[in-house]
C-alpha cells in the first residue's frame, strides 16, 4: 500500500491528459454550482498554438464554435449531466477575453475552457505572448443539464463586448 501514494501523482496525469482526448471531461468531483466569479485562465493551459483558425471569430480575437452544435453528451457527473466537447482559440497577443454564461442562463449552462478548470459561469483567458501568425488552443466545452440548449455567452474583450449564442442539439431562434 506504501506505493499509492507514489502511482497517484501518475495516475492523476493519466487521467487528465486522457480528458483532453476523450469524448467528454475528466472530473472527479464537479461542483454543484458553477463558480461565479471569472476564473483565472493562464497561457501554461493551452493545449496547442497553431495558425489561424477558420470558422467563427469574434472580435478579431476569439475563436468560437460554430453557431449549431450536436447535442451534448452523457457527463456522468451531477448536476451538469451533458457536456458538448468544443474547444476555441485566442489570437496570442492579444488583451485578456472574458467569457460568460449571463446570471439567467446559470441553472441551465455552464462553461469550461483550460487545464482542470472545472466548470464555472465565467472565465478570463488571460493575455499570452504573440507569436507570429499564432492562436493559442484551449481544450474544453459547455457543461448543461439537458442534452440541448440555445446557449447565450457574454464575451469582453479590451473595451468590446459581444453576445453570441450557440444552437445545442437544436434549432434557436434570435431570442435564445
Amino acid at each position: 500500500m506504501r506505493a499509492l501514494p507514489v502511482l497517484l501523482p501518475a495516475l492523476t496525469a493519466a487521467l487528465a491528459i486522457a480528458g483532453c482526448s476523450g469524448p467528454g471531461p475528466v472530473q472527479l468531483k464537479p461542483p454543484a454550482a458553477p463558480i461565479t466569479s471569472p476564473l483565472q485562465v493562464g497561457c501554461g493551459q493551452t493545449i496547442q498554438q497553431n495558425g489561424a483558425p477558420g470558422g467563427r471569430i469574434v472580435l478579431g480575437v476569439l475563436a468560437v464554435p460554430p453557431a449549431h452544435l450536436q447535442k451534448a453528451v452523457p457527463s456522468g457527473s451531477r448536476p451538469w449531466r451533458y457536456f458538448r466537447k468544443y474547444g476555441l482559440a485566442v489570437r496570442a497577443g492579444s488583451p485578456a477575453v472574458l467569457i460568460t454564461v449571463p446570471a439567467a442562463w446559470r441553472h441551465r449552462a455552464a462553461i469550461g475552457w483550460g487545464s482542470n478548470t472545472g466548470v464555472v459561469s465565467s472565465l478570463r483567458l488571460l493575455s499570452c505572448p504573440r507569436q507570429l501568425g499564432a492562436w493559442n488552443g484551449y481544450a474544453g466545452g459547455f457543461y448543461l443539464r439537458s442534452a440541448s440548449g440555445c446557449v447565450p455567452l457574454s464575451v469582453e474583450i479590451g473595451q468590446q463586448t459581444a453576445t453570441l449564442r450557440f444552437a445545442i442539439g437544436r434549432s434557436c431562434t434570435s431570442a435564445a
